[in-house]
C-alpha cells in the first residue's frame, strides 16, 4: 500500500504528542533548492524555509559535498573530549563575521533555544547579576528559560504554570501600533523605577526583526538609545540572530544594519543550511567568565554540522547571496505591495531584505488583526502548491523566507498564487 498523507497524520497522531504542532498535513519526501515533493508525489514551492532554515535552499550542492565528505572521516567525538579543527575554524569564522570591533570568541551548540539559555548564563557569570529584560512579542525558544523571555504564552506556555522569575518585560517599538522609541525606553525606565534596579540586570534580549511576533523591525534609533542605555548601567546587550542570521535580511547578521554592536549574539537556523548548529559569539572578556565545564553539550558544535556550515559561508561568498537577498526581497516586496495595492485587508506589507510580512486587519483597520483571513489564506495557498507561514501575536501576520537561492520565475509564480488567494478569499 503507497504511502499518503493521510495514512502518515493517522499514524504521527497515535506516535508523536499532540503538542508538537504541525502547520500542513503534508509529509515531505524530498526537496531541492525551493521546492519540496510530498509522498504522493505533488510539489510544492516553498516559500518557509524550514522556519528560516534553508537561506541556501534545500540540499545545496556545496552542502551536501561538504558533509558527505566529513561522513568519511568521523561524525562525533565531543569537542570537549576530543576536539575537531572544524568547530574551530567555524568559530574563528563567526568571530569574523558578527559586528563589533573587538576581540570576539564563539561557543557551539545544537539549537537556538541552548544559544539562547547560554547567553544567558554568560551574561549571569559575566556581570554577577541575574534579571534579564526581554520584550514584548519577542521569541526565544521553548525550553524553560527561553519560555520565560517570550513574550507570547500561547501556545508556548500555556498550561505549564509561571516561568523562571528576574525576568521583566519592556515595549518592543512599533509605529504600526503605536509604540515609539520613546515609548520602549521609557517602558524599561520603568522597570528600574518598579521592578529592578539597574544593578541587579545582567541583560537586555532583543531580536533585530521580531521573528514570531510579526517580523517587526526596531528602529535604529531605538537600537543606538538601547546601547547607550546598557553601556550607562554595565548591562550586557543580546542579540538573538537565530532567525535574522546568516543572510536573511540582507546582511549576515541584522545588527550590521542598525549601527551598534550586541555585546553577546545568538544563531542558529540558517547558518548550516538545514543541520543542528547554533551558537553564541561575543566579547572574548564576557565569553570566558564561565569556567572550564559551564559550556558545552554532547552534541554541539557537530562535526557534522560545522562542516555544513563552513560550506554555506562559502555558498554565500562564491553566490553573492547578500546581494540576492536584496534583490529577492526587492521583487517579493513590489509583488505584495501590488496585492496590497487591491485589498484593504493587508494593513502593511513590511521588510528587511528578504525578511517579509504581510500583516492582515479587518475593513483597512490595523487595530483589527485579522487571524481568520490569514488561516485561510495559508490553506488556499498549499492548495494551490505554496507553502506559507503565520505569525504574529495574533496570528494575523503571513510571513516569507523563501530560500535565497530560489529563481525568480518560483518567486513570481508564488507571488501569483498568493494574490489568487486574495482574489479569492477577501
Amino acid at each position: 500500500m503507497s504511502k499518503t498523507n493521510e495514512s502518515l497524520m493517522q499514524r504521527r497522531t497515535a506516535a508523536v504528542p499532540r503538542g508538537v504542532g504541525q502547520i500542513h498535513p503534508i509529509f515531505a519526501e524530498s526537496a531541492k533548492n525551493a521546492t519540496v515533493t510530498d509522498v504522493e508525489g505533488r510539489e510544492f514551492i516553498d516559500f518557509a524555509g524550514g522556519i528560516a532554515v534553508l537561506n541556501t535552499g534545500h540540499l545545496h550542492p556545496k552542502v551536501v559535498a561538504a558533509v558527505q565528505e566529513q561522513l568519511t572521516k568521523l561524525t562525533h567525538t565531543c569537542f570537549q573530549v576530543l576536539a575537531y579543527e572544524p568547530y574551530v575554524e567555524l568559530c574563528e569564522k563567526v568571530n569574523a563575521r558578527v559586528p563589533g570591533d573587538f576581540a570576539k570568541k564563539t561557543l557551539l551548540v545544537t539549537t537556538g533555544s541552548e544559544a539562547v539559555e547560554n547567553s544567558i548564563k554568560i551574561a549571569r557569570a559575566a556581570t554577577g547579576r541575574a534579571g534579564v529584560i526581554a520584550f514584548t512579542g519577542g521569541y526565544h525558544g521553548r525550553t524553560m528559560m527561553t519560555l520565560g523571555l517570550t513574550g507570547k504564552v500561547v501556545p508556548y506556555s500555556a498550561g505549564m504554570g509561571l516561568m523562571p522569575g528576574g525576568i521583566f518585560r519592556a515595549q518592543y517599538p512599533c509605529e504600526l501600533h503605536g509604540v515609539s522609541t520613546d515609548d520602549a525606553i521609557a517602558s524599561i525606565e520603568r522597570i528600574f523605577k518598579n521592578d529592578a534596579e539597574p544593578r541587579d540586570i545582567a541583560a537586555i534580549i532583543i531580536e533585530p526583526v521580531q521573528g514570531e511576533g510579526g517580523f517587526y523591525v526596531a528602529p535604529k534609533d531605538f537600537m543606538l538609545r538601547l546601547r547607550a542605555l546598557c553601556d550607562q548601567h554595565g548591562i550586557l546587550l543580546i542579540a538573538d540572530e537565530v532567525q535574522t542570521g546568516a543572510g536573511r535580511t540582507g546582511t549576515f547578521f541584522a545588527m550590521e544594519q542598525m549601527g551598534v554592536a550586541a555585546d553577546l549574539t545568538t544563531f542558529a537556523k540558517s547558518i548550516a543550511g538545514g543541520f543542528p548548529v547554533a551558537g553564541v559569539c561575543g566579547k572574548a572578556e564576557y565569553m570566558d567568565a564561565i569556567a572550564p565545564g559551564g559550556l558545552g553539550g554532547t552534541y554541539a558544535g557537530s562535526p557534522i554540522a560545522c562542516a555544513a556550515a563552513l560550506a554555506v559561508m562559502e555558498v554565500f561568498e562564491e553566490e553573492k547571496l547578500l546581494d540576492r537577498c536584496k534583490a529577492v526581497g526587492e521583487r517579493l516586496v513590489t509583488g505584495l505591495k501590488a496585492i496590497q495595492a487591491k485589498h484593504n485587508s493587508i494593513g502593511e506589507v513590511r521588510a528587511l531584505g528578504a525578511m517579509i510580512a504581510m500583516e492582515l486587519c479587518e475593513g483597512g483597520d490595523v487595530h483589527k488583526p485579522n487571524a481568520a483571513l490569514t488561516g485561510q489564506i495559508v490553506a488556499k495557498a498549499r492548495e494551490k502548491g505554496l507553502i506559507l507561514l503565520s505569525c504574529g501575536t495574533y496570528g494575523n501576520v503571513l510571513r516569507v523566507l523563501v530560500p535565497l537561492t530560489a529563481e525568480d520565475a518560483l518567486l513570481d509564480r508564488g507571488l501569483a498564487i498568493i494574490a489568487e488567494c486574495f482574489d479569492e478569499l477577501a
